[in-house]
């Protein structure tokens, strides 16, 4: 079975990481408050926030790696950190960068991190090495020393790592930070493809841009507190929408979609007519269900002249901005 894919073995929820309540205190510093996280099966999953919103803290509750102060995880599911044993072998991660030996060569470094590991099996080490090398594009470079690597190389070394026994989960903390472009499309790619394979992953970062490009869902953290989380197509969904009105019948324009209603305020002057922008309740069209082509025909049955129209939907970044009060990186 190739290493990075196969079942995420959902838990009874049908989920492959669920949480209820987490919680992490730091002395009278809440950390992390209350997450209550919906992981799906097969999913690219992007975690998403400002620096410093609990992020990197979340995930290593997850992995065992620090304790929670209150609330329960379950992780392919069974319940951690009480089946820590029993799960910590399924998943692989990259917590906070990968840490390698600078003289040794990348294969070098994979070999002595498998044999650290109890659950390993020696008698097929080197074709696994060979197998996750081949799988991160670094096969090529598998005999060069790590100093000589490239930010983005080394990156794809700390994957190949998780990558080298079975996972149904892969837990990738902001694995594209501090990469040129081509690196980051690299992984990006990467990551598309182990999920392709069947495995979960579970990406944390704070570029818009990257979870937009690569994942199926995403949960958004502010200030310790889950905002909002689902499939990346419901939450664009979720932000609001307004109509943007060309017209020379400013009066009648304005009349007419107050009798939808549609409070209308002036947009801005062109050379053949005012711009109106009114606000939708809600996003697929106006508060009472009624499409925007329906509005539009409202329009000229009151005689108003209509130059130009669009729906314009509030962008992912906006959405974001709306929901934490902060602003995202949206590009490298």
């Amino acid at each position: 079975m190739n290493p990075a894919g196969g079942s995420s073995s959902p838990g009874p929820n049908g989920l492959t990481i669920e949480t209820r309540g987490l919680t992490k205190r730091f002395g009278q510093q809440v950390a992390v408050d209350g997450v209550d996280l919906a992981v799906p099966p097969g999913s690219v999953f992007g975690f998403l926030g400002p620096n410093g919103s609990g992020k990197t803290t979340t995930i290593r509750m997850l992995l065992g790696l620090a304790a929670a102060s209150a609330g329960r995880v379950s992780m392919l599911g069974m319940e951690m950190p009480g089946k820590l044993q029993d799960v910590l072998p399924r998943v692989g991660a990259l917590v906070e960068g990968p840490a390698f030996y600078p003289f040794l060569s990348g294969a070098a470094n994979l070999h002595r991190l498998d044999a650290a590991s109890r659950h390993t099996v020696p008698a097929t080490r080197k074709a696994r090495v060979d197998r996750a090398l081949e799988r991160v594009g670094l096969a090529h470079a598998a005999g060069k020393k790590v100093h000589a690597y490239s930010l983005g190389m080394k990156q794809r070394l700390g994957i190949a790592n998780a990558l080298l026994s079975h996972r149904d989960l892969l837990v990738l903390d902001e694995p594209t930070n501090g990469l040129d472009p081509q690196g980051t499309r690299e992984v990006r790619n990467l990551v598309r493809s182990l999920a392709h394979d069947g495995a979960t992953v579970f990406v944390s970062s704070h570029l818009l841009a990257e979870v937009e490009q690569m994942c199926t869902h995403a949960a958004v953290m502010s200030a310790g507190r889950l905002v909002a989380q689902g499939p990346l197509s419901e939450l664009r969904r979720a932000g609001s929408a307004r109509i943007r009105l060309l017209t020379p019948d400013t009066a009648p324009a304005r009349a007419s979609l107050a009798g939808l209603g549609l409070a209308a305020e002036a947009g801005g002057s062109q050379a053949d007519g005012e711009v109106l922008l009114a606000s939708l309740s809600s996003p697929g069209g106006s508060p009472d269900g009624r499409p925007p082509e329906d509005i539009v025909a409202h329009l000229v049955a009151a005689g108003v002249r209509v130059r130009g129209f669009a729906v314009e939907r509030e962008s992912l970044e906006d959405r974001f901005v709306a929901l934490t009060g902060e602003g995202f990186d949206v590009a490298q």
